[in-house]
């Protein structure tokens, strides 16, 4: 590269890409030996406070950038180029810092392997909304909502295929100037390593044009919120799609069965890891295509984790296609938290050979309170502090992090709440919209 610098960057409790930066060619050394970090901007808000934390001004570890996490695109009508790379953050003897966010993810992978030989294939859907524009409105799905905005989402194919992300659509979503984007799936640490460039990918076109892309799950009261869903299957070591077994009546396989019961057993708990925010709430919700309900569904949209069947009509295409979903997730989270708590949830059902509950094929906000009983369906939390008292409460989704993370992430998304409450609903969605 000419000119411009390459950022080094970690991913927070609060799913912010936090970032320092050097010459490119100080990028070889800072391979080995990384870039230090105060330990205490892990308690910080999406905003400017800083939460009660066990570290203090003395603490730091390195954070050093992994080659694979990569993402560069060349300078655009003057701009500067962009460069990003992922990092670990790291103690001084090498070892992976109790509440890196990555090194998380790291140990449910190392226990699904471990424990049953199997990877994880994983891919977000990313919904964003536009702001800065001046067109009208268009209608929700429609090619003028889609070139409304035509060098903007060319563009920005281009730059998510020149960075290696392996786009697969840009469209238009059901808000005003709301947009999704998918990309190909990955393996491991890597799904979702490419979430975090994809989204940092997407603002920076944005940029280019003069626009801002926000994530935030609910940009305003009245507008559509956006959602990061998370489609995911496990193949074995010979790379056969362990998910899928065409002789049960869902297409799951026995391990895919009680790893969507272990899901569901750890809802109430696990949404305070994929959905961490205040505004996470008014997202989530019966009618919105978001759930409401701790439920499983086979192509049920209202259904927080279903079943995705593949469209192939052979054999073969039918079991690498086959996939399950998981609703209940938003940008305001660390893709690592996400994954990395799916995962353990899913494996607690499986070690507990929980069996999976009927299939809900209606919305189960529809259903009486006594069916929603039967079905084993219950309401998700309705607000964060809710979804933090039922991570306290589950012992088992509670010793996913070690002690010090845990505490920390309870006590900084306890503030976060706290900050909500003293402001209007309108006025904690502009500032999550502006940060997101």
């Amino acid at each position: 590269m000419a000119y411009g610098i390459t950022m080094l960057g970690w991913v927070d409790y609060v799913g912010l890409t936090r970032c320092r930066a050097v010459p490119p060619q100080q990028l070889a050394s800072r391979l080995e030996h990384g870039l230090g970090w105060a330990v205490a901007g892990q308690a910080l808000t999406p905003f400017a406070e800083i939460a009660p934390n066990p570290w203090g001004p003395m603490a730091e570890v390195r954070q050093v950038p992994d080659p694979s996490a990569h993402a560069c695109l060349p300078a655009y009508e003057g701009r500067a180029p962009f460069d990003l790379y992922l990092c670990d953050s790291l103690n001084p003897d090498g070892s992976s810092w109790e509440c890196c966010t990555r090194g998380f993810l790291r140990q449910a992978l190392a226990a699904l392997e471990s424990e049953f030989g199997l990877r994880f294939f994983g891919a977000f859907e990313h919904e964003f909304t536009l702001s800065g524009a001046t067109s009208p409105a268009a209608p929700p799905f429609t090619v003028e909502a889609l070139r409304i905005a035509p060098r903007f989402t060319a563009d920005l194919a281009d730059a998510l295929t020149q960075a290696g992300l392996e786009p697969e659509t840009v469209e238009p979503e059901y808000g005003s100037m709301q947009y999704e984007v998918t990309t190909a799936p990955a393996t491991g640490l890597a799904a979702a390593d490419r979430a975090i460039l994809t989204r940092e990918v997407i603002r920076e076109v944005a940029r280019w044009h003069g626009l801002r892309a926000t994530f935030s799950p609910k940009p305003s009261l009245d507008a559509v919120g956006n959602g990061a869903h998370l489609h995911f299957s496990f193949a074995d070591a010979d790379g056969s799609n362990v998910t899928y077994d065409p002789s049960t009546s869902s297409q799951a396989s026995p391990f895919a069965q009680g790893f969507i019961a272990g899901v569901l057993d750890h809802m109430p708990a696990l949404v305070a890891y994929t959905a961490p925010s205040p505004v996470s709430y008014l997202r989530l919700g019966p009618h919105h295509w978001s759930c409401g309900f701790a439920s499983f569904g086979i192509q049920n949209r209202e259904a927080a984790i279903r079943i995705c069947p593949s469209p192939a009509r052979d054999p073969a295409g039918q079991a690498r296609g086959f996939n399950l979903e998981y609703r209940p997730a938003d940008a305001t989270a660390s893709p690592y938290m996400i994954v990395g708590a799916l995962i353990q949830a899913g494996l607690s059902g499986v070690r507990r050979q929980l069996p999976l509950p009927p299939a809900c094929d209606v919305d189960p906000a529809e259903l009486s309170e006594a069916r929603r009983h039967e079905l084993g369906i219950v309401p998700l939390p309705a607000t964060l502090s809710e979804a933090l008292s039922a991570l306290e409460a589950d012992a088992i989704a509670s010793s996913w992090m070690p002690e010090t993370m845990r505490r920390s992430y309870v006590d900084l998304k306890r503030l976060e709440q706290k900050l909500a409450e003293a402001q209007p609903p309108e006025e904690v969605c502009r500032r999550h919209a502006a940060v997101y």
